[in-house]
């Protein structure tokens, strides 16, 4: 078995990062965990114990440098880590969440550790949204996926997470400098940043993230919601294969090292088998 990390960074956002400690911990091991805080007025949340969690100095005031900053950061802690003795590293936002189809009957760290990979593989974007009018507020007493039965397949969130050398994640890991990228079959990223309405009213209002520059960028993501709602769902697993197919040929003209797939708009159901994930 291969042994992996994940790393992250987070700043007010407990609601995501206890899901994301308990899913990668339960995946990997929570000693396999590295957690940075964004800035030394952040608590490290009891949550957070058997894992290497820490505040930093914030990176940055505004969103285009902080981000810039954020994912310099992050690189240089996962080649470290790779230097050090782990064989693959998995960069992610604490909202996002890295899966194997529940059908090939294997864990995380199975499965990544069955797959040859030179400099990094990609998960298939699946971005959750929220089906207004039948389905409600997110509760955090219920698993996400017993919640949320919808996404937007795209190509947001198809993102080279999962690395094997020391590399340059662009901004919000979507690409990786100088390298292409490879969607694996049957791996996903589960995007859940922006499947609630009320979350994201909420977070429009928050001061420090206004601040930074987030308010049109939030509600940008509110576009998820408004598809899911208003387009009908499709089956996964055929559009899955058609979408893994896409992205892999299709590639914008601005970044030939990222995923395209000619604005299509792809929403599915999530089958019932990943409710196993626990997510």
């Amino acid at each position: 078995m291969k042994r992996i990390a994940a790393v992250t960074m987070a700043r007010n956002d407990d609601f995501y990062l206890r899901k994301w400690v308990d899913y990668y911990g339960g995946q990997l091991g929570k000693e396999n965990l590295y957690i940075y805080l964004d800035g030394l007025d952040q608590v490290v949340g009891d949550f957070c114990e058997g894992t290497h969690a820490m505040a930093v100095e914030k990176i940055g005031t505004q969103l285009v440098a902080a981000e810039k900053g954020r994912l310099k950061f992050l690189s240089d802690k996962a080649a470290d880590l790779l230097t050090s003795g782990y064989d693959l590293v998995i960069g992610v936002d604490a909202d996002e969440f890295v899966v194997v189809d529940p059908k090939r009957g294997m864990s995380l760290a199975e499965y990544l550790s069955s797959l040859k990979i030179k400099d990094s593989v990609s998960a298939l974007g699946v971005d959750f949204g929220q089906k207004l009018g039948e389905e409600g507020d997110i509760t955090e007493d219920r698993p996400f996926l017993q919640q949320r039965h919808f996404a937007r397949l795209g190509t947001r969130y198809t993102k080279p997470s999962v690395v094997a050398a020391p590399v340059v994640w662009g901004s919000g890991f979507h690409r990786i400098k100088g390298h292409n990228f490879h969607i694996a079959k049957d791996l996903y990223l589960f995007h859940f940043g922006y499947f609630d309405m009320k979350r994201i009213q909420d977070r429009v209002q928050d001061q420090d993230r206004a601040a930074q520059g987030w308010g049109k960028h939030v509600l940008k993501r509110a576009k998820t919601i408004r598809l899911v709602t208003e387009k009908k769902a499709r089956d996964f697993d055929r559009w899955t294969r058609f979408a893994r197919v896409a992205q892999t040929i299709c590639r914008p003209p601005y970044a030939w090292n990222k995923p395209g797939m000619m604005e299509l708009v792809l929403i599915v159901r999530i089958p019932d088998r990943f409710a196993s994930l626990g997510l």
